[in-house]
């Protein structure tokens, strides 16, 4: 009761109190194993919370764009209004870029932390069967893992081109709140929803690989 009680409060955290508390790995999860919370459920846990993250951040940039095809498609109307809905799915995309990030960083951080004391622990083995039964499943956690952290960097990295070229439109737009200025965003139209297609089909196969790798890591 205790343990799972320990867990629900642990998913419960916010990323940025996680982080916090992972400045400090080796003590952090050191103390999370004494109230039965191990690495290998952290790492689940925070793969989780990342493929929610990439969720949530796909449908963000996904309206994101929708607004910014309303907004530059629509003639007439409140150029300041125009800038101000911008701006705002702007910061929210920027926001959840950020979250995304902070997230791959929290799985990084416990997955190697995992993998380093999983080989080390292979010495402690007296039956060498068990020991290689051991190390062929950590080389096949090790490549899973290593598939799917790249899917979620090169997703994550596909976000940088997008948010670029949003600012920039942002930027020229609240510097130059007239129809010129507005018929110059529609120019972007075609870079811009190429760039978040890509985006959001790395994103999905990102999500895909995670929700496979916690299925294995949940009955392995």
């Amino acid at each position: 009761m205790v343990a799972l009680t320990v867990k629900r409060v642990f998913r419960s955290l916010p990323i940025s109190l996680v982080l916090l508390l992972a400045g400090c790995s080796s003590a952090y999860y050191g103390a999370m194993e004494k109230m039965g919370v191990a690495k290998r459920e952290i790492l689940v846990d925070r793969v989780e919370k990342t493929r929610e993250a990439q969720s949530e951040a796909k449908l963000q940039f996904a309206n994101a764009l929708q607004q910014f095809l309303a907004v530059t498609k629509v003639d007439g109307g409140e150029l300041q209004k125009k800038y101000d809905d911008l701006n705002r799915e702007f910061q929210r995309s920027e926001a959840r870029a950020k979250d995304v990030r902070e997230r791959i960083a929290s799985v990084q951080d416990v997955a190697e932390a995992l993998f380093r004391e999983w080989k080390q622990e292979l010495a402690q083995y007296a039956s060498a069967s068990l020991k290689a039964d051991s190390e062929r499943q950590l080389e096949t956690t090790r490549r899973r893992y290593d598939s799917l952290i790249l899917l979620m960097r090169r997703a994550a990295d596909r976000m940088d081109p997008v948010l670029a070229t949003f600012r920039d439109q942002v930027l020229y737009l609240k510097h130059n709140l007239n129809a010129r200025a507005l018929a110059q965003l529609s120019n972007t139209n075609r870079t811009l929803q190429a760039d978040i297609s890509t985006l959001i089909r790395d994103m999905e196969t990102s999500i895909k690989e995670a929700e496979s790798f916690i299925k294995e890591m949940k009955t392995g």
